[in-house]
C-alpha cells in the first residue's frame, strides 16, 4: 500500500474510541479538587508532512535523549513516519507517564503509554532552590518560559530533567517488550508538545504548572524577606538631635536663599512635540517611550548578569543605528513615534517593515540574514547539503531547490531557506514581489520550509 494510500485518504488524527481525554479545545488542564493530581491532556496534532520534529532547544533535546538511549534505531524511525502521518491521537500528560491512542497503518488503535520516573521530594527541593537561586530563571519561569540554562543548572545539583538511558519505559497494547513504533511515534509527538509547552517536561517528572508557580513565588517572597529588617525600628532611619529651641528663637532670622538662576532665553515647552533642542520643545510622548525600553532593557541585562556564566559570554557589538532603529521600532511605539523612527531611518517602509519583521524572529542575528547575501565555503556547503538531505525521509519527496548563495528556494514556489553563518536555517516567504522573513531559525531545513507564514 503506497504512502499516500493511507495517508491522504483518511487522516490518522482523529480520535478513536477510548483515546485519553479526547477534546476539541487545544487542551484542557485538570486539577480537580481533593488532592487529584495534575493532568493536562492535550488534542491530536495535525500531521508534519514536509516538517521536522522539534524546532525549540527543549524539544530537540528531548528528542536526543530519546534517540541516544533507544535499542532498536528502526522502531523508532517508523514511530517517527507514523508520528509525522497524525497517528497519535489525542496526548494525555501526568506526572510520570504520558499516554494517548496510536492508529497503526490497518487503523488498529493501540493504547500507548511511556513512564518517566518522578522526582522525589528532596529532587524537588534542590530543583526548585536552583531556580530560587537564579534571578533569570525564575523570572522566565514566571512568564511561563524555561530557560535552556535551567537544565544545565539543575544537573549541577544533580537534578537531570531530560531522561537518560532507561528513564522512558515503554508499555503498549501491541505487547512489544521495547519501544515499538507506537511508543516512539508517542515520544515524536511529545517532542512537538514541548515545542509549545515546555512545562510538559515538568509535569512528567511530578509538578503541574500552577502549584509549581505558586511554590516559587512562596519562596520567591520568604528569599526577599530575609534581606529585610527583622523589625519596624530596625527599619527607620536614625532621628537627628535636632536644635534646641532657646536657640531658635535667639537667631536674628532664618538664614537668606539663595539667589535665583538666570531665566533660559527660549525655554522648553513640555508636549510642544518635534525633536528636542535648543527651543525646539521636548516631545514627552517620546521620552516617556525611550524611558520605558530603557528600564526593560536594564532588567533584561540584570538577569543575564545574574546567569551563570555571564563573566565569560562574549560581550556582543553594539547596534547600529540602523539595527537600533528597528529594535525600537519592534518594540510597538506610539504611531507618532513610529513614523518619526521610519522617516529618519533612510529606508523606505517597506525595507523597514521587512526588517522588524525579521528583528521579531531573531533579533540582530535574523537582521543579519536578512540583509546578508554571502557564498558558502567548500566545507561549509556540504555541510548545507548534507542537512538538506538528511532532512526528508527515504520515501518522501523531497522538493526540487535552487541555490543561490546561501539561499535555497522551492522551485515553483514561494518559499526559500537561507543558511545563517551560524548554521541554522531561516524561513522565507515571497510576498508582493519580495521576500519576508516567515519565522524563526532551527536547525532542520524541512521544519523551516514547512513554517506557517504571518497570515496564517
Amino acid at each position: 500500500m503506497s504512502r499516500a494510500e493511507y495517508v491522504d485518504d483518511e487522516p490518522y488524527g482523529d480520535d478513536a474510541p477510548g483515546d485519553p481525554g479526547s477534546d476539541d479545545g487545544r487542551h484542557a488542564d485538570r486539577a480537580a479538587g481533593g488532592g487529584a493530581r495534575p493532568e493536562r491532556t492535550f488534542a491530536a496534532l495535525p500531521p508534519a508532512r514536509g516538517r521536522g520534529f522539534a524546532r525549540t532547544w527543549w524539544g530537540q533535546e528531548w528528542l536526543k535523549a530519546l534517540e541516544d538511549t533507544a535499542l532498536d534505531g528502526e522502531q523508532l524511525r517508523r514511530g517517527r513516519k507514523q508520528a509525522r502521518e497524525g497517528a497519535v491521537g489525542a496526548v494525555c500528560v501526568r506526572p510520570g507517564r504520558i499516554t494517548a491512542v496510536v492508529r497503526d497503518r490497518d487503523r488498529t488503535p493501540y493504547r500507548s503509554d511511556v513512564l518517566l520516573r518522578e522526582f522525589t521530594g528532596a529532587e524537588w527541593e534542590r530543583l526548585l532552590e536552583v531556580v530560587v537561586d537564579r534571578s533569570g530563571h525564575i523570572a522566565a519561569l514566571l512568564d511561563r518560559d524555561m530557560p535552556p540554562q535551567l537544565a544545565e543548572d539543575a544537573a549541577a545539583v544533580g537534578v537531570e530533567l531530560l531522561p537518560g538511558i532507561g528513564d522512558l519505559e515503554p508499555e503498549c497494547g501491541c505487547e512489544a517488550w521495547d519501544h515499538c513504533t507506537h511508543t516512539a511515534a508517542l515520544c515524536y509527538q511529545l517532542a512537538r508538545l514541548l515545542d509549545e509547552d515546555p512545562y510538559v517536561l515538568l509535569l512528567m517528572r511530578g509538578r503541574g504548572e500552577r502549584e509549581l508557580l505558586d511554590e516559587l513565588q512562596v519562596r520567591s517572597a520568604a528569599r526577599a524577606a530575609r534581606h529585610l529588617p527583622r523589625t519596624v525600628e530596625d527599619a527607620a532611619p536614625p532621628v537627628p538631635g535636632g536644635v534646641p529651641a532657646r536657640e531658635v528663637f535667639a537667631a536674628p532670622g532664618p538664614p537668606p536663599l539663595p539667589a535665583p538662576r538666570p531665566p533660559s532665553p527660549r525655554p522648553a515647552v513640555p508636549g510642544a512635540g518635534g525633536r528636542h533642542g535648543p527651543g525646539e520643545g521636548l516631545d514627552v510622548a517620546a521620552l516617556e517611550f525611550l524611558a520605558a525600553d530603557a528600564a526593560v532593557r536594564a532588567q533584561r541585562l540584570l538577569a543575564e548578569a545574574l546567569a551563570p556564566g555571564h563573566a565569560t559570554t562574549p560581550v556582543p557589538a553594539a547596534l547600529t543605528v540602523w539595527e537600533d532603529t528597528v529594535r525600537l521600532t519592534a518594540a510597538g511605539p506610539p504611531a507618532p513615534i513610529a513614523s518619526r523612527l521610519a522617516a529618519g531611518c533612510g529606508r523606505d517602509r517597506t525595507d523597514l517593515a521587512r526588517a522588524v519583521r525579521a528583528w521579531e524572529h531573531g533579533g540582530a542575528a535574523a537582521l543579519t540574514v536578512l540583509e546578508d547575501e554571502w557564498t558558502p565555503d567548500a566545507e561549509t556547503l556540504a555541510r548545507a547539503r548534507a542537512q538538506l538531505v538528511a532532512a526528508w525521509e527515504e520515501d518522501e519527496r523531497a522538493p526540487r531547490l535552487r541555490a543561490t548563495g546561501n539561499r535555497w528556494t522551492v522551485v515553483g514556489t514561494d518559499l526559500q531557506v537561507r543558511y545563517g553563518r551560524d548554521g541554522r536555517w531561516w524561513p522565507y516567504r515571497r510576498e508582493r514581489g519580495r521576500w519576508w522573513p516567515a519565522g524563526p531559525a532551527g536547525h532542520d531545513p524541512a521544519g523551516a520550509l514547512a513554517m506557517p507564514g504571518p497570515e496564517s
